[in-house]
């Protein structure tokens, strides 16, 4: 489970070097090189569906875990402070400063009429970025801390327990329930309260993520169902590399975050797999530690923490401060993205009050 939840890690890593770059109208990035195909932004189409998905099913087990060996009090509060204080001091400590990025990264200035006492807290709340991500999952938390009353007896842990591999494949369609609770935006975009507020929300996707994460807790958490995940793990494969190839097929050239695209049956057919096949993979060929996997396992929160200033700061400098040619950029980003955000992290977790309010981490 560890090894699988830094390798998705770097994962996402190197889907925002994408990204940053697309031209399939996915919001947030610099922008693409013109309007061709792009064929590089195949990498969203394979990589979105799943990434995040699997890390919120990878928490709800990781929360099962520790629930184990500690009360809820003691939990929540630890979930509290790794989660929530990097995600609201952090912002305005370390994240302005993506923020700044995210202003600028379209190449004009969405805070220029903005008087300049504010603009600081423009660029704080603009670096959220992908602490999205920990913001939600200190949400679900309390979620489950409700749910865990309501099942005091682990009644509905242990039935959970009990199911087969049909069953676990099937329940793809709570996935895909979850996903319809995404709201479709107007079809004339505006500059409004009510289209700012939908974008949040399907950014978000609270009661789509809701679904993994439980299912994370309450059936992922078992050995015998990841015993069971773990001997169908090729044919699970199979199946996802037949439907990824269908959907992208089909689809390139499509937004793949919209509510219209993410509901598609085939779509979500391929996101469960995947997560499945990838959970089964891990157990039977990565059950296994080292020297670099150790470092990873207790490195990749804080990596995940700073990536996104690497990106958003240098993806944004060579696109409109450079000429060089797209492959170029690409390079050079995806090796600084991979280099220097455990250098970030180094160095801010031995800065005692930085490593708090950035990290989480106790100083």
């Amino acid at each position: 489970m560890d090894n699988l939840r830094w390798t998705t890690v770097l994962l996402v890593l190197f889907f925002h070097v994408i990204y940053i770059y697309n031209n399939k109208g996915v919001i947030g990035g610099a922008g693409g090189f013109g309007d061709g195909p792009q064929y590089q932004d195949v990498v969203m189409y394979v990589l979105y569906p799943w990434i995040m998905p699997l890390l919120f099913l990878l928490a709800g087990v990781s929360a099962r875990y520790a629930l184990q060996r500690q009360s809820s009090r003691e939990w929540f509060r630890g979930r509290t402070r790794k989660l929530m204080v990097p995600a609201t001091i952090g912002l305005f400590v370390f994240q302005w400063m993506a923020g700044y990025f995210n202003t600028h990264i379209q190449g004009t200035d969405k805070l220029a009429d903005v008087p300049q006492p504010f603009k600081y807290l423009g660029w704080s709340l603009n670096g959220i970025g992908p602490l999205w991500f920990i913001q939600l999952l200190w949400v679900l938390c309390l979620v489950l801390l409700v749910l865990r009353e309501l099942d005091g007896r682990d009644k509905l842990w242990n039935w959970c327990g009990k199911a087969n591999t049909t069953t676990i494949i099937l329940l793809g369609v709570l996935y895909w329930l979850g996903m319809q609770t995404l709201i479709t935006p107007p079809a004339v975009i505006a500059p409004d309260a009510k289209t700012i507020l939908t974008g949040i929300y399907n950014l978000y996707k609270p009661f789509f993520y809701l679904v993994p994460f439980l299912l994370g807790y309450f059936v992922f958490s078992h050995d015998t169902i990841q015993e069971k995940v773990q001997r169908a793990w090729m044919p699970l494969m199979a199946g996802a590399v037949v439907a990824a190839a269908v959907l992208t097929a089909t689809t390139y050239g499509e937004n793949n975050t919209t509510p219209e695209y993410l509901g598609r049956p085939l779509h979500c057919l391929y996101s469960w797999l995947m997560c499945l096949a990838m959970m089964g993979w891990f157990r039977a060929c990565f059950d296994r530690t080292g020297r670099f996997a150790t470092h990873m396992t207790r490195s990749s929160f804080g990596i995940y923490i700073v990536h996104y200033l690497i990106v958003a700061g240098l993806g944004y400098l060579m696109k409109f401060y450079t000429a060089w040619p797209p492959v170029a950029m690409y390079l050079i980003l995806t090796l600084a993205v991979f280099t220097l955000s455990p250098l970030t992290y180094a160095l801010l977790r031995r800065i005692p009050l930085i490593r708090w309010c950035v990290l989480g981490e106790k100083t």
